[in-house]
């Protein structure tokens, strides 16, 4: 399995007490929807380990696992860090409209029905979201908000939206 069969998680931020336990982020929208998880996949180098699970204890304020045969701090400090994922054919099932951010990626964008150009990556940079999409050979960064994106449809892969004037004006103009 590759990371392009997988979506990311979260990542281990550090380790827990002294018996192989580490402090999760999980980057979800709803943590407590992973509380049965059975095992995840820990990037480790350039591979996806499974790792199973002895216990997973999340609230609102942090998350920490036990993996299995991780059994002491110096096991677990190899974690630390690791990006974490689940294979794409777990994601839950969503309502009629609803899309996860990773499906943007490859879509078309149209700004009233120009076309922009296609979604390229995403950006989390603080509360914002971004999809960056290459538009005349230069990256625009468009927020992913409802005021701006009106509309996402994954069967046809088209995204419309409503760009505010001037914004991309201002990744069009010349450097000096």
């Amino acid at each position: 399995m590759t990371v392009d069969d997988c979506y990311q998680i979260g990542h281990v931020i550090k380790t827990h007490g002294l018996k192989g336990e580490v402090q999760l982020f999980l980057d979800v929208d709803d943590p407590l929807a992973y509380q049965e998880m059975e095992s995840m996949l820990v990037q480790q180098n350039d591979s996806l380990v499974p790792f199973f699970i002895e216990h997973l204890q999340i609230n609102s304020a942090k998350t920490i696992a036990k993996f299995e045969e991780i059994d002491d701090i110096e096991q677990a400090k190899s974690l630390v860090a690791c990006q974490l994922y689940l294979p794409l054919d777990v994601l839950p099932e969503l309502k009629d409209g609803e899309y996860y951010l990773h499906q943007l990626v490859g879509m078309d964008v149209y700004d009233r029905d120009t076309h922009l150009g296609q979604v390229k990556e995403l950006f989390e940079i603080g509360p914002q979201e971004l999809i960056s999409v290459i538009h005349q050979e230069k990256e625009i960064l468009i927020p992913i908000k409802d005021e701006i994106i009106t509309k996402v449809d994954i069967a046809n892969n088209r995204i419309d939206a409503e760009i505010p004037d001037g914004l991309i004006d201002i990744y069009l103009e010349d450097e000096n």
